[in-house]
């Protein structure tokens, strides 16, 4: 670690400040234990190198670039990649990123993962689209009026009409796998979809874009920072998880 972790004294050792903070964050299991070692060997070197990120396009354009200047700051070389669910996943198992933030929870009991902030999920639409969709029941006025999506599966816009109890017998009109595609569709008054808050927050201030008002309630999608649990045996790997989460915590 570079630190020593004991002080020797007429009676024998004594643990240092570092030991006890390393003590305190050790856990019963030996995944915690390696974390909190990774997490203070960080802490106590001086770190460079190169951290490989990867994220769906929008979240890595809209939400995690903008907040990366404190591991630039500290040193670090990043590269940014780009991928969909399971291409995220493959990344980190193979070792080609070493973090990736992601709209789910890894089920590979080789990844580890820390959550980091909710967004609520809003149907949303051009003033005019929205109008014309209040002027029919709801699920007939989203069903007769083109929807967009990420891709055909729907994730969010499914996750959005089953909380609402509402189906859709149409397929999407427009699909694009960037949710910033689907926010100018919508903003040139193409359609409407489900996108997460933060995507949405400055178009809804000015009014350019409408929620269309959820019935039932507005469900939350989760965000996770994602690592291989090899990974963090790389001290600036988990200074970079550890910055991260501080970083997106919004």
């Amino acid at each position: 670690m570079g630190r020593p972790l004991f002080d020797r004294h007429s009676r024998g050792v004594r643990p240092t400040a570092i030991a006890d903070d390393l003590a305190a964050s050790i856990g019963s299991s030996l995944d915690t234990a390696e974390s909190a070692l990774a997490s203070a060997r960080a802490r106590s070197s001086r770190i460079s190198g190169t951290v490989h990120i990867a994220a769906p396009s929008d979240l890595l354009g809209e939400m995690i670039t903008p907040r990366l200047a404190p591991l630039l700051e500290a040193g670090l070389d990043l590269r940014l990649h780009i991928g969909g669910r399971e291409t995220l996943y493959a990344l980190l198992l193979e070792d080609k990123v070493h973090l990736a933030v992601t709209a789910s929870q890894p089920e590979d009991s080789r990844l580890a993962f820390h959550a980091l902030v909710e967004e609520h999920l809003r149907a949303v639409a051009s003033p005019a689209v929205a109008s014309r969709i209040a002027e029919l029941p709801l699920a007939d006025g989203l069903d007769w009026t083109a929807h967009l999506a990420y891709d055909l599966d729907r994730p969010l816009l499914r996750t959005w009409l089953e909380a609402n109890q509402i189906k859709l017998t149409s397929q999407p009109a427009l699909t694009a796998p960037d949710l910033r595609v689907l926010r100018s569709g919508l903003c040139a008054g193409i359609g409407w979809t489900v996108l997460p808050g933060y995507l949405t927050r400055s178009e809804r201030a000015a009014c350019t874009l409408i929620e269309i008002p959820a019935p039932v309630t507005v469900p939350r999608n989760a965000y996770y920072l994602v690592w291989a649990r090899s990974s963090l045996r790389h001290p600036r790997v988990a200074m970079a998880r550890d910055a991260l989460i501080a970083a997106l915590r919004i």
